[in-house]
């Protein structure tokens, strides 16, 4: 199975990065999880854009995410909601509508933050915005607070509670995936 990782995040040493990467080393050997990093490529949504020809980052997307399995989105908390990137992501593979990307992709949901409520709002706007573009939202939501206390200078997990809640967000994904994979 493949699950496809989606952080974001755009900075080079993201904590939510960091979290995707430790959710691929965790996975199971059935389970190949791959960092997906074209949301830095992506322009602007704009619908006049999608009456020409798409730009090569937008087709990438769609096929991408189209072909996975499943995806793990991993957000950081800005103002209180969805980075712009992220958003702008969701914007692009949800169309065609009823024929995107995301119709009916089963799809999870975690996110870090170096406060107190581990991206809670973000996470909580997140599951929202992919359920109403079309996704299968599964799991609960997995909050990371003080992240930089949970991650040694290389991203690893220094959480033994984590790194197991971790590995079972990423099995539920997985385990809800697999009756949609087999239709």
């Amino acid at each position: 199975m493949k699950v496809l990782a989606v952080s974001g995040s755009l900075r080079r040493n993201s904590h939510n990065t960091q979290l995707l990467r430790a959710a691929a080393e965790l996975a199971p050997e059935e389970i190949e999880v791959e960092l997906w990093d074209g949301v830095r490529d992506l322009p602007l949504y704009d619908q006049d854009l999608e009456a020409g020809e798409l730009p090569e980052s937008v087709r990438r997307l769609r096929e991408e995410w189209g072909a996975a399995d499943a995806i793990l989105f991993s957000t950081p908390e800005y103002n209180g909601s969805v980075p712009g990137v992220l958003k702008n992501a969701i914007d692009w593979a949800s169309r065609p509508v009823r024929e995107s990307a995301l119709t009916n992709k089963t799809v999870a949901v975690i996110g870090a933050s170096p406060g107190q409520f581990g991206a809670m709002w973000a996470q909580a706007d997140l599951r929202k915005i992919l359920g109403v573009a079309g996704a299968r939202v599964v799991g609960d939501e997995l909050p990371v607070a003080r992240v930089q206390e949970k991650l040694d200078p290389e991203g690893r997990l220094l959480d033994g509670e984590l790194e197991g809640r971790l590995r079972l967000h990423l099995e539920v994904l997985a385990a809800e995936a697999a009756p949609a994979i087999a239709v």
